[in-house]
């Protein structure tokens, strides 16, 4: 039974490390759990500033019976056990078994899918909140868009999130694993399926050189966006500055569509693990934000108007872990928004996580220029 309001699972892994820093910094008390008492132990011990830290360790196996007894007295999960879509149903029932909160990092569309289809309701009905994708990929990118939408008659967003740097182990398995689902965008507020092959050449804010964007698993965004009145189509991209990175991942998803999908489940969730390993098996050096930059764009528009929203970011592990740390403080203080199945600007306001990401330097003003005849009223 947890004595701490919070528990991190997953917390030896990249970002596991930096929330339980956030959540230090916003004097949470927390349990890190995960399957190796050892292993946390000897990650906590190399987190920034843990000795002033209220936390304890537990060890437990990936069941739902195991991780109900763990969140017993527990308000929040933060999950960053992935693929999501592979481990992710054990950790929500646990959850609603137990009472609490639920959100995870997940870049997965199918897991979006699948848990607001069978968890949503069930949380709703509870009080709780499912709210998985609080992440940088995603969360940035839903306040660029909802800074535009301030702005009435727009009706289509068009995303792009764009990071140097490399994926971490566990995002790289995540990358690998939704190359083997169908994912989708929104059009007429209808899911449309990309092609497996899609590719955009797509100009970058501030600087003259374009980049190539991906589907990245089609996002999060059409999910969170299909139940909202004012937005009928999203579309949604992204991807790393580095371009033979992302030809890499091209030629990957090629392979993947021909030679791994007819495959058996079994097998080719092997094959697309090992291939996923030989490209990233250790653990990146911490972000280095003169280095480690991201950039969020949208452009929304609709019959008579247009708006650009640009939010500049650094560190987008770190801007990760604070969103999740800050998810966990806010709801151990106030009841979200929403509750059920919502995205992190749902539950929580999105200039107020705006303004989190600001305070603590990730993120830049944003830059917005709306063009709209709405934006004439008044």
């Amino acid at each position: 039974m947890s004595k701490k309001p919070v528990v991190i699972y997953g917390v030896t892994g990249y970002t596991g490390r930096l929330v339980a820093e956030y959540l230090r910094e916003h004097r949470v008390p927390f349990v890190a759990a995960g399957r190796d008492a050892r292993r946390i132990r000897e990650v906590l011990d190399r987190v920034p500033g843990i000795e002033s830290a209220d936390y304890e360790i537990a060890e437990v196996e990936h069941t739902v019976e195991a991780l109900t007894k763990l969140m017993q007295g527990a308000k929040v999960m933060c999950n960053m056990v992935g693929p999501f879509m592979k481990y992710g149903d054990e950790a929500v029932e646990a959850c609603l078994n137990a009472g609490a909160h639920y959100t995870d990092t997940n870049g997965e569309q199918n897991w979006m899918m699948h848990a607001e289809a069978k968890w949503g309701q069930k949380f709703a009905d509870k009080n709780l909140l499912l709210a998985p994708g609080i992440a940088q990929m995603y969360t940035t990118g839903e306040i660029a868009a909802n800074l535009c939408l301030e702005t009435p008659g727009l009706d289509t967003l068009d995303i792009l999130v764009l990071w140097k740097g490399f994926p971490t182990y566990a995002s790289t398995q995540t990358i690998f694993s939704i190359l083997t689902a169908n994912f989708y965008y929104l059009e007429g507020n209808q899911y449309v399926q990309w092609l497996p092959t899609a590719k955009s050449e797509v100009v970058v804010p501030g600087q003259h050189e374009t980049a190539m964007a991906l589907p990245w698993g089609g996002t999060a965004h059409p999910v969170w966006f299909k139940n909202d009145p004012r937005v009928a189509n999203v579309k949604a991209q992204g991807g790393v500055f580095a371009r033979a990175v992302m030809e890499g991942v091209v030629q990957i998803a090629a392979v993947v569509e021909e030679q791994i999908k007819p495959l058996p489940k079994d097998q080719a969730e092997k094959k697309l693990s090992e291939m996923a390993a030989s490209l990233q098996a250790g653990m990146p050096p911490r972000e280095n934000p003169r280095e480690n930059t991201s950039v969020d764009s949208v452009h929304a528009s609709g019959p008579l108007g247009r708006a650009h929203c640009v939010i500049h970011g650094v560190c987008n592990y770190k801007q990760t872990g604070l969103l999740q740390a800050y998810a966990a403080y806010h709801l151990l203080q106030a009841p979200p928004k929403r509750y059920g199945f919502a995205s992190g600007c749902q539950a929580f306001g999105h200039r107020e996580l705006l303004g989190v990401l600001q305070s603590f330097g990730l993120v830049s003003r944003p830059e917005l220029t709306v063009n709209a005849a709405s934006a004439r009223i008044g």
